[in-house]
């Protein structure tokens, strides 16, 4: 059946009698915090690919590629959701496709880089060869460094130009999609870079990158019609919902970065705004584009991005423009780096980690498939090697795990054979744990799976206690429901029947789970300690029922019930708990060592939970008991 914590909409899969829980709110995390979501439009991204599918045929093709479709809706069905509008929706209405991406591809943030690698998946398009354009050093354009200054706020800047570019109305729209993509991704919305693109025959070079006080740069803004000076522009922006948020970046420093050109027309003012002059639309032909990063490696594979993405639509197909970028030191580079990395990675790896047998031809065709060229080479020892040549943009390609995995992917993960590694044992832990498991499901108790974040007051408030500093803490938490680390499950059964207080009587459920403690034997000053816990509510209490599934326990444990009290097996003791009630708790007591307690839970904690019905609960160390 399947229960949701009351965390989480994302439903729990467990072994134990039908029961659905309710979810109280909405989801604190979004789907997968980790992989970026684009929208694309269904048409438009078939034609791109050549062919049509129904919704299950895609959604088939983006697993086999490692990606997924995460949802199909429309443009005007978003608005409506955002909007809690309730209408029908028309047959008109274009289709949108909500893909979910690994967060390492960049090249996949848009639908040009999405329709190029599954063509060249299917077979339809072999794997593009990026170029320089040979222009000559006396013809390239130049960018000038004032290095003594930048290096006070944003030292680098890597530049490259599209030269032809044929734009329409969706391929537009797509680039400055990509742009907002890698800002919120790789660029750290834009703290480590910076994505400034300008219409270059607005321009002229050279072009000078400087850091200077903020009152001595004035400029027109994009979409404004009157110029600012960069101490006012702070000001103006800081009731503007999307770019007041980057303004903290550069705010405080007594120089802001600023691009001219030979003209002394500002280009932009990174990472806050670009300037109107150069803004590109519709009819601009050819495109300057810097970015300015406090990390070069991330800058580079920007730019690396945005160029080898679009360089399709140029008037020369995928040659890109090169721009010499001087230092004040005398150090001078060409950008963009459009370099090939090789990579050797013997056979014998990426077969044996897969677990199938391939020939090395094989091998070369599947990572062909997977945009990454790929030829048989030899070692000095005679060793079977494929020789990968990672294209600029497959900055994901950082070791042979990776080629690898692409070759996992491209044989197909289903037709892989499934295979027990004789080298790996369960731990003893873990064995324990799934047959007390099976045990408890066979006592008619439902699994259930809890965060191990929990807010302070679940920790200790809500329980009646006081704090021992025996927790946890988390360092700057994003939501106050993530504190710290629990010190014991409790709270997470307690919220889930808080949760689901309507669902019929009785509720029976479970959790085996890690808890953690501060530990000072221990390197990093704590440790992970593995617990049962069990709470039954209903009309009674149950404390019959959770006393039963306590000796239970022991029983299948094969630990005896020694009420003289020795150190052979285990008894009860009368405890003095917080969280339970007086006179109906206790403690076990296991060679003699406490492992855990049970009983009637506090009424106090009860209402403190939004729970109305009795219940008894039972919680045990069941590392103590291995």
């Amino acid at each position: 059946s399947l229960l949701q914590s009351p965390l989480s909409r994302s439903p729990i899969l467990i072994a134990s009698p039908p029961l659905r829980f309710n979810n109280p709110r909405p989801n604190l995390t979004g789907n997968n915090p980790t992989m970026p979501i684009i929208s694309v439009g269904r048409d438009r991204l078939f034609a791109a690919l050549g062919e049509s599918y129904t919704n299950e045929e895609f959604e088939d093709l983006c697993l086999v590629f490692g990606i997924e479709l995460d949802a199909v809706t429309t443009e005007k069905a978003i608005i409506r959701k955002e909007k809690h509008i309730k209408e029908e929706s028309d047959d008109d209405e274009e289709v949108i496709y909500k893909i979910e991406i690994p967060a390492n591809r960049y090249d996949l943030l848009c639908l040009e880089g999405l329709a190029q690698a599954l063509r060249i998946f299917n077979k339809k398009e072999v794997i593009p060869t990026y170029k320089l354009s040979d222009i000559g050093n006396d013809n390239m354009l130049k960018m000038n460094v004032r290095s003594y200054q930048t290096c006070q706020i944003r030292p680098y800047i890597v530049c490259a130009v599209l030269r032809g570019v044929a734009f329409d109305e969706a391929r537009y729209s797509s680039f400055i999609d990509l742009q907002d993509k890698l800002h919120q991704n790789i660029c750290r919305h834009r703290s480590l870079v910076a994505i400034g693109t300008h219409d270059l025959d607005t321009l002229r070079g050279p072009f000078t990158y400087e850091a200077l006080s903020p009152m001595d740069i004035n400029f027109v803004p994009l979409k404004q019609t009157k110029s600012f000076r960069a101490d006012e522009l702070i000001e103006f922006y800081k009731s503007d919902l999307k770019l007041k948020k980057y303004l903290h970046i550069i705010e405080s420093s007594p120089v802001f970065p600023v691009l001219y050109d030979s003209k002394r027309t500002v280009l932009s003012l990174p990472p806050i705004i670009n300037g109107a002059h150069s803004a590109i639309s519709l009819q601009t032909k050819n495109v300057f584009i810097e970015c300015t990063a406090t990390d070069l490696t991330k800058a580079k594979i920007v730019l690396n991005t945005m160029v080898t993405t679009f360089s399709e639509y140029c008037e020369k197909k995928f040659e890109i423009e090169p721009i010499e970028v001087t230092y004040d030191s005398g150090e001078s580079y060409i950008y963009p780096d459009l370099a090939v990395y090789d990579m050797e990675v013997p056979v014998s790896y990426i077969t044996d980690s897969i677990g199938v047998y391939l020939e090395v031809e094989e091998v070369t065709s599947l990572l062909n498939l997977m945009q990454l060229p790929a030829e048989r080479s030899i070692s000095s020892d005679n060793q079977c090697l494929v020789k990968v040549h990672v294209p600029p943009s497959r900055s994901d390609m950082l070791h042979p795990c990776d080629v690898m995995g692409k070759v996992a992917i491209a044989y197909g993960y289903n037709n892989i054979p499934t295979r027990k590694p004789a080298s790996i044992k369960p731990l003893p832990l873990n064995e324990l744990s799934d047959l007390l498991r099976l045990e408890i499901a066979m006592n008619v108790y439902t699994e259930v799976v809890t965060w191990i974040l929990c807010s302070h007051k679940d920790n200790f408030a809500l329980l009646n206690r006081e704090d021992n500093n025996s927790a946890v803490i988390i360092g700057n938490p994003r939501s106050t429901d993530f504190e710290g680390a629990r010190t014991r499950l409790m709270p997470g059964l307690l919220k889930t029947v808080g949760s689901n207080k309507d669902h019929p009587k009785p509720i029976k459920i479970y959790e085996i789970g890690d808890v953690t403690l501060l530990n000072e034997t221990k390197d990093v000053g704590a440790s992970n300690r593995h617990h049962l816990a069990a709470l039954h509510c209903g009309a009674t209490s149950g404390f019959e029922l959770i006393h039963g599934l306590v000796d239970r326990i022991m029983e299948v444990m094969g630990v005896p019930f020694i009420p003289t009290g020795d150190n052979t097996g285990y008894y009860i003791n009368r405890s003095e708990e917080p969280e339970f009630l007086t006179g109906r708790q206790a403690s076990i007591i296991y060679k003699g060592k406490h492992v855990g307690n049970f009983g009637i839970v506090h009424p106090q904690v009860l209402n403190n939970f939004d729970i109305t019905d009795p219940c008894s609960f039972v919680e045990i160390d069941i590392e103590a008991l291995l």
